[in-house]
C-alpha cells in the first residue's frame, strides 16, 4: 500500500537530456488481451480510482506543428489507466491533471492545471479487468514568459471524471513555474493503451 492508500503505481524509467529538456519514458508492455470497447452507455459502473492503476506511458517530442496542424509542437506523454479490479467498469471524459514539485500534500503546484485539448471527442470507454485506456498529455513548447523559471515536476495529480479521490503518478518533467502559465494540455480518455501524439480510437 502506498502513502496515498490502495492505489497501485507502475514504475517507469525516465531519462532527461541536458539542453533539450527532452524526456523519454519507457513504456510498460500492454496487456496481451485488449478488453476495451467503446460504448454509448455513460451510466454503467464507473471505474473507481482505487480499482485503477495509473501510470505514465511513452514520451515523444515534436519540434513543429504538422502541415495539417494535427500535432502541435511539444512533448507528448500518455496517461495510462489499467483496470486492476475484478469487474468491468467505464471511463468517460477528461481527467483533471496538475503538476507538483514534490507532493500535493506540500502544496507545491507548478503553474496552472492542464487545459482540455478538444481535438479528440469524448466517448465512453468500457474496461474489462486487466484492460487499459489512456489520455494523451502534451507539454507545450510555446514561448515561455520572461519570468519563467523551469522546475522539475515529480508528481502528477490526476482526478478522473466522476471521482472525488485523485490518483498520483510519479514523473520527471521540466515545466515553467510561472503562476498562471499553462504548460499542460490533456485529451479525453480513449480506448486501449496509448501511442503518444496520436489518437488510437476516434
Amino acid at each position: 500500500m502506498t502513502r496515498y492508500g490502495q492505489i497501485g503505481w507502475r514504475t517507469v524509467a525516465v531519462a532527461a537530456f541536458v539542453g533539450t529538456a527532452v524526456l523519454a519514458v519507457a513504456l510498460t508492455r500492454a496487456p496481451a488481451h485488449d478488453g476495451v470497447t467503446l460504448s454509448s452507455d455513460v451510466s454503467s459502473r464507473v471505474c473507481a480510482t482505487s480499482g485503477l492503476e495509473a501510470w505514465l506511458g511513452l514520451g515523444t517530442v515534436t519540434g513543429e506543428t504538422s502541415a495539417a496542424g494535427i500535432h502541435p509542437a511539444g512533448t507528448y506523454y500518455t496517461l495510462e489507466f489499467t483496470n486492476v479490479s475484478d469487474r468491468a467498469c467505464s471511463l468517460f471524459g477528461y481527467p483533471e491533471v496538475s503538476a507538483y514539485r514534490d507532493s500535493p500534500m506540500a502544496e507545491g503546484q507548478i503553474g496552472s492545471a492542464a487545459v482540455r485539448d478538444t481535438s479528440v471527442r469524448p466517448k465512453p470507454v468500457m474496461l474489462e479487468p486487466g484492460a487499459t485506456a489512456h489520455a494523451v498529455l502534451r507539454v507545450t513548447a510555446s514561448t515561455k514568459p520572461a519570468r519563467c523559471v523551469e522546475v522539475t515536476a515529480e508528481e502528477l495529480r490526476v482526478a478522473l471524471p466522476r471521482q472525488d479521490r485523485p490518483a498520483f503518478v510519479p514523473v520527471h518533467i521540466p515545466l515553467c513555474s510561472e503562476k498562471g502559465h499553462v504548460s499542460l494540455r490533456v485529451q479525453a480518455i480513449q480506448a486501449r493503451p496509448g501511442v503518444p501524439g496520436y489518437a488510437v480510437a476516434r
